[in-house]
């Protein structure tokens, strides 16, 4: 189950181009046992995922949680201590239900400067750590500086960035497979 934001729901752009949906192809081709629910809402903050997972967890029933959040309380500000508070909940409902979880990492603009940008950039790492879970420090590592491959808002990716994207989320994810057996994807 992909749980995040926007750049996870394919904001922008056709909900088949997204990095979710692309993933969700390559386990068709490469692990059948299991399949990709898209459970992103554009605009999500950890808090607001934090209040959904609950119910997305119980509906879906993920042997693997993508946690894409935070973006959103980076671009607003919220403090760090309470993005990681919300994130580390996540990942604790996320394993008390059995899922294995891939914390996805993402970064912010310099503009909101030094201390609160690498505070906001370390805690993906440390939550990884402190919750032994899977990590892609950087979601959008390799091409954050070309804006050819963002929209007009210079925030959300274009279609030809999802591929990156969904390489760096592959990487994190495979070694939480096996060989599919193991965990069968349920409801399928």
């Amino acid at each position: 189950m992909v749980f995040g934001d926007s750049v996870s729901a394919a904001y922008g752009i056709a909900q088949s181009r997204g990095w979710a949906a692309l993933l969700g192809e390559r386990l068709k081709r490469e692990q059948p046992d299991y399949i990709v629910v898209n459970a992103s809402v554009s605009g999500d903050t950890s808090g607001g995922g934090l209040a959904r997972i609950g119910t997305a967890l119980e509906k879906h029933k993920p042997a693997v949680v993508i946690v894409e959040l935070g973006g959103n309380d980076g671009l607003r500000g919220l403090p760090v201590a309470q993005m990681k508070k919300n994130l580390g909940a996540i990942i604790e409902r996320s394993q008390k239900a059995g899922a294995r979880v891939v914390v996805v990492g993402m970064q912010l603009p310099p503009n909101y400067g030094p201390d609160y940008t690498q505070a906001f950039e370390a805690a993906f790492g440390e939550l990884a750590k402190r919750y032994n879970t899977a990590l892609v420090p950087f979601l959008m590592e390799g091409f954050a500086q070309k804006p050819e491959l963002f929209q007009a808002d210079q925030i959300h990716p274009t279609p030809a960035a999802q591929p990156l994207m969904e390489e760096r989320v592959w990487k994190a994810l495979r070694p939480l497979l096996g060989d599919g057996n193991a965990r069968r994807a349920r409801g399928k």
